[in-house]
């Protein structure tokens, strides 16, 4: 049985969370070059560097809110919360990025904001 936490079952994150492993190693198993270049060129673009790489999730956590794109907004999120942003700050910057976007934004703010709310009930089962 899925739990839920305002309402939000938390199976849609696990389910996210493994999709995206299998199809990026399906990807990967093409063996293309220029996708392999992509690919490395994204993980690498997030290591420590003049900007460190908590820094970097958050900007692109809010660049992935204003191009409207929910995979991407939940990547960052469980990124976010793994290097330990707090909610204020995740809401600090969520709001740059509607700033950013405008009202277009808010479906996606909304996705933000349940993706949130079930990274923090994983933290807190017994909420």
């Amino acid at each position: 049985m899925e739990r839920e936490k305002h309402g939000v079952p938390e199976d849609r994150l696990t389910a996210f969370e493994a999709y995206r492993a299998r199809m990026n190693r399906r990807i990967l198993e093409a063996d293309h070059l220029g996708i392999k270049r992509f690919f490395h060129l994204d993980e690498t673009a997030y290591h420590d560097g003049a900007l460190d790489r908590k820094t970097k999730e958050l900007l692109g956590l809010v660049a992935s809110m204003v191009l409207r794109c929910n995979d991407c907004i939940d990547y960052h999120l469980i990124n976010c919360v793994r290097l330990g942003f707090s909610d204020e700050e995740l809401f600090d910057a969520m709001n740059v990025a509607l700033i950013v976007g405008g009202s277009i934004v808010i479906p996606h703010l909304r996705h933000a904001v349940e993706t949130l709310d079930l990274l923090r009930a994983r933290e807190n089962p017994t909420e």
